[in-house]
């Protein structure tokens, strides 16, 4: 459930929207989030990771990552979760 609370699910919106929800999660004490995305969103998770890490600097911490797939209603869908650590 807590994972839930600080996970970002990449989708079809700019990036910018994406990078500023993690950003907010962090300022509101989250020690740790989740990036994920699923299919053709896999490459946006990381491209929210790269505008991160350029905004955030040494602030954060690649901790994770998770790839496979799961079992949706319309088959499976392959996702990415990029799990970021706060250092400071």
């Amino acid at each position: 459930m807590a994972e839930q609370l600080n996970t970002v699910i990449v989708g079809s919106k700019p990036i910018d929207n994406y990078v500023l929800a993690a950003i907010v999660l962090f300022n509101q004490g989250a020690e740790y989030i989740i990036l994920k995305g699923r299919g053709p969103n896999i490459s946006r998770a990381v491209d929210v990771y790269n505008a991160l890490k350029r905004r955030l600097g040494d602030a954060i911490e690649l901790s994770n990552i998770e790839i496979g797939s799961e079992q949706g209603s319309g088959g499976r869908t392959s996702f990415i979760k990029i799990t970021l650590k706060r250092l400071i």
